[in-house]
């Protein structure tokens, strides 16, 4: 959909608004007015900010489906797994963090009332002895609102996430990754010409997975990509995630290069899934801060820290998944480093160092910088003769 902007108007602003007004961001408006206008902006760039969404004061297709999502609110309707479609929406995920609160595995607060939630509600419903269907109505409301936190002294996904990597054990080999590069296609992202030469956000993002399924490969991985070269079609953030689930990686990396109107702005940047509120994928949250320090360490880049955000493409990848904007495409400085090969080296060693460092104990991590990438092959090599 074409994103909704300052100055549009018809029946799908008023409805925006009507949302954006039911949360309280929205006041001293007209009724009859159905003109996206500059108190509309900025209605829309907070209700981003709190949902952790790119901020910038359009409704897209994300944004879109996050206002339709906020308009429920726990215990305003009958909660149930329905196939094929299922319910989607801001008390879905209330839900699902109070159950995550209480100690039961619902995977991640991802706002879909998928298998998962259904059998840790139905678990619930028989520990309170109330009908164990799987479905949240006013009698499993009662007994949430009567029952407090189960699980102290740390949080349950985290201690679930953490066991299933401690026992895969510390090496590569067999283990599967799924590289997502950016854009592609229809869609080249940022694109900066440069002389005779034209660079593009798709083709720098591709060529770093590239190169990074090379090394993950010979370090023993399974590795697949979301795409090829030039794909004939858009690839949307929904279909990348329902791709890598259905393959079932261990984890999920995708690749970007930033872009921005200021032509100072620069560096490198890392997301994890996160709420506002603390629900955080904390492996997700681990691999992304491994990756932006790697990267940091030997490339250089300016470090613009790691951050939470509720992205689809985070939100609903099943495993651990981060998004890198590896520099900006807009940065001169940072543009000169990336169109240069072996810069590119660098970022993808340093991914590859990173990944290597999530599969140790925590107690038995080396200092940033210190994996030499071309050992991970030698042993591998090494294994392969023996």
């Amino acid at each position: 959909m074409r994103p909704i902007r300052r100055g549009d108007r018809g029946p799908a602003v008023r409805e925006i608004c009507t949302i954006l007004a039911g949360l309280d961001l929205l006041v001293a408006r007209r009724d009859d007015s159905d003109e996206f206008e500059a108190a509309t902006e900025h209605a829309v760039r907070t209700f981003q900010q709190l949902r952790g969404l790119s901020v910038d004061g359009q409704v897209g297709a994300e944004t879109w489906r996050a206002l339709d999502a906020a308009r429920w609110r726990l215990g305003a309707r009958t909660l149930y797994q329905a196939i094929p479609d299922p319910l989607v929406g801001e008390d879905v995920r209330t839900l699902q963090e109070r159950m995550l609160e209480m100690g039961y595995d619902v995977g991640r607060a991802d706002g879909v009332y998928g298998a998962r939630t259904a059998r840790s509600v139905a678990q619930f419903q028989r520990e309170v002895g109330v009908t164990s269907d799987g479905a949240c109505g006013p009698h499993t409301m009662n007994a949430l609102r009567r029952l407090g936190r189960k699980v102290i002294g740390g949080r349950p996904q985290w201690l679930r996430e953490s066991d299933a990597f401690q026992q895969s054990g510390p090496d590569l080999v067999g283990k599967m990754i799924i590289i997502d590069p950016g854009h592609g296609g229809p869609d080249p992202g940022f694109v900066v010409p440069d002389g005779t030469l034209r660079w593009s956000e798709a083709e720098l993002a591709y060529d770093l997975a590239a190169r990074l399924e090379g090394r993950l490969a010979a370090a023993g991985m399974r590795v697949h990509l979301t795409r090829g070269p030039a794909p004939t079609a858009q690839l949307t953030d929904l279909a990348r995630a329902h791709l890598a689930n259905e393959l079932g990686g261990d984890l999920f990396i995708s690749l970007h290069i930033d872009g921005h109107a200021n032509p100072e702005a620069d560096g490198v940047a890392t997301y994890h899934y996160g709420t506002d509120n603390g629900v955080t994928s904390t492996v997700g949250e681990r691999l992304a801060g491994l990756v932006q320090r790697e990267i940091v360490m030997r490339t250089g880049l300016r470090d613009c820290q790691t951050h939470a955000k509720t992205w689809e493409l985070l939100r609903l990848t099943r495993m651990p998944a981060v998004r890198v904007e590896v520099g900006y495409l807009t940065s001169a400085r940072d543009r000169e480093r990336l169109t240069n090969p072996l810069f590119r080296d660098q970022v993808v060693e340093a991914v590859v160092a990173a990944v290597q460092r999530m599969y140790y104990p925590v107690d038995q991590d080396v200092p940033t910088g210190s994996i030499d990438v071309r050992e991970l092959r030698a042993m591998v090599a090494a294994g392969a003769r023996a």
